[in-house]
């Protein structure tokens, strides 16, 4: 699976490690930022990743910031993402599961390392149900999307 992976500043360590376990994996990784620990700002990372998705170089995101909660934010913002914040298995995969979630939110400063591992491997492991009323359910999440977009969303 292609896997675009961003962060800001606050984020970088684990992006890093999140990428290389990914590629062991056998994922290919799209790094699309941050490079360093110099402070940036954290929607230009959720844009990047969300971009990934949207013009097909990445199947699925993974977004990290120190909490999560902005990145997250700005992520959900970009029609045809479907950002969610995970902080045990469960909600890792069933958010893929029930809800199509397309990019995973970590946040550094709360999600210790090897916590972040099995969320992101949890993450890609999972696949959409297409259980009639999670599709149902879907639908009118993308109708809610072109009601205060303008437009149908991915």
């Amino acid at each position: 699976m292609k896997i675009a992976v961003g962060s800001d500043h606050a984020g970088f360590e684990l992006k890093n490690v999140v990428a290389e376990d990914l590629r062991r994996a056998g994922h290919e990784v799209v790094d699309v930022g941050t490079y360093s620990t110099d402070s940036v700002d954290y929607p230009d990372f959720a844009e990047a990743v969300a971009s990934a998705l949207l013009d097909g170089r990445a199947e699925r995101g993974v977004l990290i910031c120190g909490s999560g909660i902005g990145a997250s934010v700005a992520a959900n913002k970009i029609k045809g993402i479907r950002a969610g914040i995970a902080h045990d298995t469960y909600s890792a995969h069933q958010g893929v599961e029930h809800d199509d979630m397309n990019v995973l939110v970590l946040g550094s400063r709360i999600t210790g390392i090897e916590v972040a591992r099995e969320l992101v491997s949890t993450y890609v492991k999972a696949r959409f149900s297409n259980g009639d009323r999670h599709v149902r359910r879907l639908i009118k999440v993308k109708e809610i999307e072109a009601k205060y977009t303008g437009s149908q969303g991915a």
